[in-house]
């Protein structure tokens, strides 16, 4: 299992390819797994929001998790996704994820409803005490409510959580829980990944990794190496694709870059998710043709 010693370097939020008729497509899945393996990331998560999560049953997740662990044999710590906005839901996905041999999971803040900043830290001790090793995820955008500072150090304060994932917008967050010399913060928002770097943070779950892997595992590699200008510049590079990835709801432009370099053989999504605009398409070949 995962420990937060390990909890540092590049993992990828990988998407769920599907087919033409909608059902999850295990070969492009395993495909992509092997692909992003041999370009030196640190891990996966499979059944993020990157992947899809609303849309694919606890089955699929299932097989999903099973091809990935088989795919890398091992040799990297493979993540399931497996909060709700339910925490007893969240706790029978968390044991369920552990019997399929997780190295860690996923646990988003419970979306919708809205919970207290107390019913946040109940839900994640719940979530804690299952035994699978957990990494918190802040995603206020998603979620409609966020973590406080406070909250979020004694969440990261629990017996079983290794680590956060902070896609709050912002620095602000990761700055308050460094001044506490708190657990491994990951970056959730592609766009602040050197930022967050230098203000901490050990690494990210990066949507962008899925097109671009090489690129953020250098990134980390000079960052870590303490070249801090040439870990800036790689990171400036890839900003413009960033921000063609997230110009539409992702994952749909990550899909659409994955399909065109036969990685994986459709870009397909699960409603309400759907392709990206011609104009998007455009702009994306034109990117990928220089």
């Amino acid at each position: 299992m995962l420990t937060q010693e390990q909890l540092t370097g590049v993992y990828v939020p990988i998407v769920t390819p599907f087919d033409s008729n909608g059902a999850v497509d295990l070969a492009s899945f395993e495909r992509h797994v092997r692909w992003l393996a041999d370009r030196g990331i640190h891990g996966l998560v499979v059944n993020g929001t990157t992947g899809e999560s609303p849309t694919v049953a606890w089955e699929e997740v299932e097989a999903l998790v099973k091809t990935a662990k088989n795919a890398v044999g091992g040799k990297l710590p493979v993540i399931v996704g497996t909060g709700t906005n339910d925490t007893a839901s969240t706790v029978k996905r968390t044991e369920l994820a552990g019997w399929l041999g997780a190295d860690a999971v996923l646990v988003v803040v419970p979306y919708y409803n809205r919970p207290s900043q107390e019913g946040i830290a109940a839900h994640f001790r719940k979530a804690a005490e299952v035994g699978i090793p957990v990494i918190a995820y802040d995603n206020p955008s998603r979620a409609g409510v966020g973590l406080t500072a406070l909250t979020a150090g004694a969440i990261l304060e629990l017996d079983g959580v290794i680590g956060l994932k902070d896609s709050s917008g912002g620095i602000q967050l990761l700055t308050e829980l460094s001044c506490l010399n708190s657990k491994p913060v990951l970056c959730g928002d592609d766009s602040y990944a050197y930022a967050m770097l230098c203000c901490g943070a050990k690494g990210g779950i990066l949507t962008a990794a899925n097109v671009a892997p090489e690129a953020f595992v250098e990134v980390h590699r000079q960052f870590a190496e303490g070249d801090l200008n040439g870990a800036k510049q790689t990171f400036e590079g890839l900003l413009p694709l960033i921000r063609l990835l997230f110009r539409e709801s992702s994952p749909a432009p990550v899909k659409w870059v994955l399909a065109h370099q036969g990685i994986i053989a459709s870009e397909a999504l699960r409603l309400p998710m759907t392709g990206i605009s011609a104009k998007l398409r455009q702009e994306l070949e034109a990117y990928l043709s220089r």
